[in-house]
């Protein structure tokens, strides 16, 4: 049964993911933790970071993950084919029409008019994970005693060399990967101390 309502799940995910990968993450987020609830936002949370870190799209790298998360083999499988075929079919067909249609002037006004949806799915997707990161929730339950100064310091320092030193991404995430874990060390040697 969990492998139907997978797929049914990464068919709207795939169907209604415009403007690529990370506008495809608050709908897979709203399909397996809101709707379905077959997994926790921290679970969730750990999953696309896995996904953001693997090569390959990052809407089909989180499918696969929590495909296999929730059902093994097959349900990575499913969740990967519920993700495409939609994405396929529509490629297809709108490759048809614009090649056919391409010369109208109505096809780039309407091009145009799509990337603010897309800007705002990619800045929810953005928002939903520094909350968590930041206050251990989502947006709807933010309190201020279970603020992460160490993810604090971490975000605004990778933000920081990010725009202002133009420090390359990869660099930056190994960085506050190796600085954050060492952090937490240091933090947990102090407690048990």
């Amino acid at each position: 049964m969990i492998i139907v309502k997978l797929f049914f799940s990464f068919i709207q995910v795939g169907l209604f993911s415009v403007g690529g990968g990370y506008a495809a993450i608050p709908l897979i987020q709203y399909q397996v933790v809101d709707v379905h609830k077959l997994m926790t936002l921290a679970e969730f949370t750990d999953l696309i970071t896995i996904a953001e870190m693997t090569p390959g799209p990052i809407s089909i790298n989180s499918a696969t993950f929590v495909g296999t998360r929730l059902a093994g083999l097959p349900g990575a499988i499913i969740c990967t084919l519920g993700c495409i075929i939609p994405s396929f079919c529509i490629c297809l067909l709108l490759a048809y029409f614009y090649y056919k249609y391409r010369s109208f002037g109505g096809v780039q006004t309407v091009l145009a008019a799509l990337r603010p949806a897309v800007v705002a799915l990619i800045g929810s997707a953005g928002v939903s994970i520094l909350l968590l990161a930041l206050f251990q929730s989502s947006k709807a339950a933010i309190a201020f005693d279970n603020f992460q100064v160490i993810e604090f310091v971490l975000f605004v320092g990778a933000l920081v060399l990010l725009r202002k030193f133009k420090v390359k991404a990869i660099a930056i995430i190994c960085g506050t990967g190796v600085v954050g874990t060492l952090a937490y060390f240091i933090m947990q040697a102090i407690q048990a101390a």
